[in-house]
């Protein structure tokens, strides 16, 4: 009996949660257009309308008539803020007999109020020969990403795999609009035209996109694919809406603010209502006893309606709660004639249905702990839980080892993984801010994805991360492996990305030459130390402003390594599949798929670019040439602009010496073949020595004048760039033997 009563309080349930009525249009108006219900506030006159913005018109020639918004096909509205669209698919495409572009385009769509929906869609490029950007506003300033796709032959291609090998894809970040889809080639696809002849960009719907190594050719026949907006009404919160005219949520309705953007939306205000919230009676009350008969034990008590909700009356001689989910009903009251066992059956038979409710919710807890804990551990052996604590046990000696945290320190310190608690999000994952039960406020990173294939890499990155200690290194705490995906915790800093401090305004004129020259010396030294001075080689692979954080002292410390590669002692170089960012990846790397330490060199030789000009690593406000920041800087030293693109808050004339030998040691890092480039250690020294000579109380004097060329000896020269001029050029002159040896002790010593 109480099994029954069970399975049909479980079916009520479903039946009322899957009892949602068809959202309504305007009165008077249109509700279909071919196989799309119209739903307020979109509606296909200004008079069905909310406004000009959710006008849609209905092509009533084409069979079936389709619903267009603009030239774009509309496939549903959901009143929840989603609409689904067919949208242009970006092509450039060229001629089986040469490199001559048969075709391309680049399709826009400009709605002012509304936007890519971030999460239910992703950016996707596909081609063998293939760069991609989505090029948007956010905050009504421009935004772009891109992504790049190659392979030399089909058979490296493999269907449901978007990871670069023919196809790519990238996350969308919240809020973007009026978007341009862009695809571009590379070699005018000359080497892989006889089996993709063609680049595609386009936004495709997460559920509905599964790529395809058929799409490399097939694609070419389609015009469109779907995607998804988010649409929301105004650009008000709640708070403010409610108190302006046209606020729109109707009678029965509430308002609430949409998670992936500005405005307010509308739902009615629980289950016992349905209708178009938007409209002003659209929420109309539910009759729960005509929607379902058998709400009410019908042998013993009668269905009322009420507004909202309904009621069970007990017939005559009955009394108590006649609803089907109650599980008592409606029950004969007791006489004073009757004999006591009248009450003793029905209270014994409560007492027992009440002891099989609470034993068996107790097993049926007891079973899901117990299934709980083997998921744990299932998933700490499976991310390499043993293997982490045999390793662990070898570094007794040392002071700090990597802690393994449980799920629940994480879960408690993160507030079970609150939004609030964000504190950015990238390709890879995404960073909270967390609180330990000691009060110590750590960063805790959650991937996204696991290769199970790299297990062992994976601890022995770890192992090694938490043994390095530079003081311009973020301090990897530990980990936690009893969840699906490893979990990450690192030192928190405090005053956020270089990145953030180069391009915001705000931020940028407190961010002096000084503390610009101490960064870029204080990173060098970092990866100087990653790449010589550990037990084992470290390649970071994503050197850029966004991945180095500052405390409030303004000292650097390198981030992010979750796509660093650890090097075996007896190898110079590796061959990988390409990772890094547009704008920062070494060109080297790109073509070759050989991964060096020199190709930290290049990025961070775009970096200190950054740092110099406070402009972008890829810009579209620049003229094509120029978009890539590397290839602006280069040109303008080589044709002796550097000033003109100066930032113009760190120039003077006191160190506009020190910038200019900067800027040759960011020219030399840029070189195209990483053999030209310096390492990093010698960077190291060459910024530091500047540093130094910049504190030293002969910096105003001249320290080559012959007086001193006889006291001290010849100045140091410390290297050469015949690589871009023919000539040797000196980059710091800092003329003291005993300086620069302080300088090269410090490189060596500076992990504590």
């Amino acid at each position: 009996m109480f099994l029954q009563i069970t399975c049909v309080v479980l079916i009520l349930s479903e039946l009322a949660a899957a009892a949602v009525a068809a959202p309504l249009p305007k009165p008077n108006c249109l509700d279909r257009c071919g196989d799309v219900e119209i739903r307020y506030p979109f509606g296909t006159t200004t008079d069905c309308s909310l406004n000009e913005e959710f006008w849609l018109d209905c092509n009533d020639s084409s069979s079936p008539p389709q619903l267009l918004l603009g030239n774009i096909v509309v496939t549903n509205i959901s009143i929840d803020g989603q609409l689904d669209i067919m949208n242009f698919i970006s092509f450039e495409c060229f001629e089986n007999s040469s490199d001559v572009l048969e075709y391309d385009n680049e399709p826009s769509l400009r709605v002012r109020d509304f936007t890519i929906s971030n999460t239910k869609n992703k950016f996707v490029a596909v081609g063998c020969d293939t760069y991609a950007f989505l090029n948007a506003f956010q905050n009504n300033e421009p935004f772009s990403i891109g992504c790049t796709s190659t392979c030399q032959s089909p058979r490296n291609v493999f269907s449901g795999s978007c990871s670069g090998i023919g196809c790519c894809q990238v996350d969308i970040p919240k809020g973007l609009k009026n978007f341009t889809l862009d695809a571009r080639s590379y070699n005018n696809h000359t080497y892989v035209i006889q089996f993709n002849p063609c680049s595609y960009a386009f936004v495709a719907k997460q559920d509905g996109f599964n790529f395809s190594s058929d799409y490399l050719v097939s694609l070419r026949g389609n015009k469109t694919y779907p995607m998804v907006l988010d649409w929301a009404i105004g650009d008000t919160t709640c708070e403010f809406a409610k108190n302006q005219p046209g606020y729109v949520c109707g009678r029965n309705s509430q308002c609430y603010n949409p998670p992936n953007g500005d405005g307010y939306l509308c739902k009615c205000i629980n289950e016992g209502y349905e209708g178009n919230p938007y409209l002003e009676d659209g929420c109309q009350d539910i009759n729960e006893c005509e929607a379902d008969p058998n709400s009410c034990n019908t042998t013993t008590s009668t269905c009322k309606n009420t507004d909202g909700n309904f009621t069970c009356i007990c017939h005559d001689g009955y009394e108590g709660d006649g609803k089907i989910t109650s599980g008592t009903g409606c029950r004969p009251i007791a006489r004073a004639n009757k004999s006591s066992i009248n009450i003793i059956i029905p209270l014994a038979i409560s007492i027992g249905l009440v002891g099989l409710f609470v034993g068996g919710s107790s097993i049926y807890c007891g079973l899901e702990r117990r299934k709980l804990i083997k998921l744990k551990e299932k998933f700490f052996q499976q991310n390499g839980g043993l293997l982490l604590q045999q390793k662990l046990s070898n570094y007794r000696a040392s002071m700090e080892t990597a802690k393994i945290f449980s799920a629940e320190e994480l879960q408690n310190a993160t507030n079970n993984y609150d939004e609030s608690r964000v504190l950015g999000q990238g390709s890879f994952g995404t960073v909270y801010r967390g609180v330990l039960p000691d009060n110590k406020i750590v960063a805790i990173k959650k991937s996204k994805i696991c290769d199970r294939t790299q297990i062992e890499q994976f601890i022995n990155e770890v192992i090694v991360l938490t043994q390095i200690n530079h003081r311009n290194v973020v301090k990897m705490l530990g980990c936690c492996l009893e969840t699906e995906v490893p979990l990450l915790v690192y030192e928190f800093i405090t005053n956020g990305t270089l990145s953030s401090h180069i391009h915001d305004k705000n931020l940028s004129s407190s961010l002096s030459w000084e503390k610009r020259l101490k960064i870029a010396s204080e990173t060098a030294g970092a990866l100087a130390y990653l790449h010589s001075s550990t037990s084992v080689p470290i390649i970071h692979r994503d050197v850029k402003p966004a991945n180095i954080l500052l405390d409030d002292n303004y000292s650097a410390k390198v981030a992010d390594f979750g796509t660093s590669i650890l090097v075996p002692l007896d190898q110079t170089e590796l061959s990988t599949l390409v990772k890094g960012t547009f704008g920062y990846l070494d060109p080297e790397y790109f073509y070759s798929n050989q991964l060096t330490e020199k190709s930290d060199v290049y990025s961070f030789g775009v970096v200190v670019a950054e740092l110099l000009t406070g402009k972008k690593a890829v810009s579209f406000d620049r003229p094509e040439k120029d978009r890539s920041l590397a290839m602006y800087f280069n040109s303008a030293v080589k044709e002796d602009r550097l000033h003109q693109i100066l930032d113009d808050q760190i120039v003077n004339n006191v160190n506009i010496n020190a910038i200019d030998e900067v800027a040759n040691i960011a020219k030399w890092c840029l070189s195209v073949r990483g053999e030209d480039r310096p390492t990093m250690k010698e960077v190291a020294m060459e910024l530091e020595g500047l540093r130094i000579m910049g504190k030293h109380p002969w910096e105003k004097a001249d320290l080559y004048t012959e007086e001193t060329e006889n006291l001290l000896g010849p100045p140091t020269h410390s290297f050469n760039i015949d690589a871009y001029n023919g000539s040797s050029s000196t980059v710091a002159k800092v003329g003291l033997e005993s300086m620069r040896n302080q300088v090269v002790k410090q490189l060596d010593h500076d992990g504590r």
